[in-house]
């Protein structure tokens, strides 16, 4: 028998100013979202969007601002802009702002984002290989003892948490493919990915994840005029169009514009929901509830369409979804 489904409101940092994010959280757990995912990001994808905000000062704000609705980045790259012992400290501290209300959700990262600090980018092995002692140095840190590590990409001297939530912070594994499915069943609370990927998700059961939570994102551009809707998905959404192996290259917003120049509204409108038929949107969730997903964040297109799109959730597309997913 299939579990409930939950649905989560994405705050994304890329197109939405700071303070606003912190009033749209606090609306969404009005409107009765289950969970909220915070974009960790320090470029915007293209220059539309025309945002990025720093994640862990607006997480520190989300949970001073809310009371109910559990937060999550939806992920943070620990392998280079970030060392994974100063995103144990993030977390650690989080977890005690929220009451426990905080799963840190973790990825590989983008070249978009980690080339900031001169380091280059490494080859997708590499990445993988920091990634893995990244995750294995955060959750020794979690533990509240002394931690001393030596690999081959990352060194931790003598660190040690003094504030820890009461219970360890849940780390979150994101990925497509094989390699990521096992990473997360070994060292992860959860797997995450933005695609229905059900041979990764059978993997990742299957090797040790079984019963473990899996949670997915889906891009919408809700509003009652389907056309503008289209524009404004394209608008937002076009640079997703490459697929993950060309979005984790590219180094900026330019490089992202010059690759998806050729990509049209409709094509976007493919894989993201528009306007305001909820046949529309429950079909789009069906793929992920077919492929094992418990936990699905809806992210809606646009920061000046974020309020309309909550009253709508809350009087159609919540109970639509709960009456069909739950």
């Amino acid at each position: 028998m299939r579990a409930c489904m939950e649905f989560g409101y994405t705050l994304l940092c890329e197109q939405t100013p700071p303070k606003q994010l912190v009033a749209d959280v606090v609306e969404a757990e009005e409107a009765g979202f289950d969970y909220s995912a915070v974009s960790d990001h320090y470029f915007p994808w293209l220059e539309d969007q025309g945002h990025s905000a720093y994640a862990w000062s607006v997480l520190g704000a989300l949970a001073q601002a809310t009371h109910r609705i559990p937060l999550m980045t939806q992920v943070t790259a620990p392998i280079m802009r970030y060392h994974p012992a100063v995103v144990a400290q993030k977390a650690a501290t989080m977890g005690v702002l929220s009451d426990g209300r905080f799963t840190l959700g973790l990825g590989a990262g983008e070249n978009l984002n980690e080339h900031v600090v001169g380091r280059g980018w490494p080859s997708v092995d590499v990445r993988h290989e920091m990634f893995a002692e990244a995750v294995e140095i955060i959750r020794a840190l979690f533990g509240g003892d002394y931690v001393n590590y030596r690999g081959r990409h990352f060194t931790v001297d003598s660190a040690k948490l003094y504030d820890l939530p009461d219970r360890p912070v849940p780390i979150g594994i994101a990925g497509f493919g094989p390699r990521a499915g096992r990473l997360a069943a070994e060292h992860g609370d959860l797997l995450i990915s933005d695609q229905p990927v059900k041979e990764t998700v059978d993997l990742f059961h299957a090797e040790g994840g079984a019963g473990k939570p899996v949670y997915g994102q889906l891009p919408v551009s809700y509003g009652t005029d389907l056309d503008e809707c289209r524009e404004r998905a394209h608008r937002i959404w076009r640079f997703s169009a490459p697929g993950w192996k060309v979005m984790a290259e590219l180094p900026g917003p330019v490089n992202f514009e010059a690759a998806v120049r050729t990509v049209r509204p409709e094509d976007v409108a493919e894989s993201v929901p528009c306007g305001d038929n909820v046949d529309d949107y429950v079909e789009a969730v069906r793929k992920f509830a077919d492929a094992g997903f418990t936990h699905l964040a809806i992210c809606q297109s646009g920061a000046e369409h974020q309020k309309d799109f909550r009253t709508w959730a809350e009087a159609d597309l919540l109970p639509a979804l709960r009456e069909r997913f739950g």
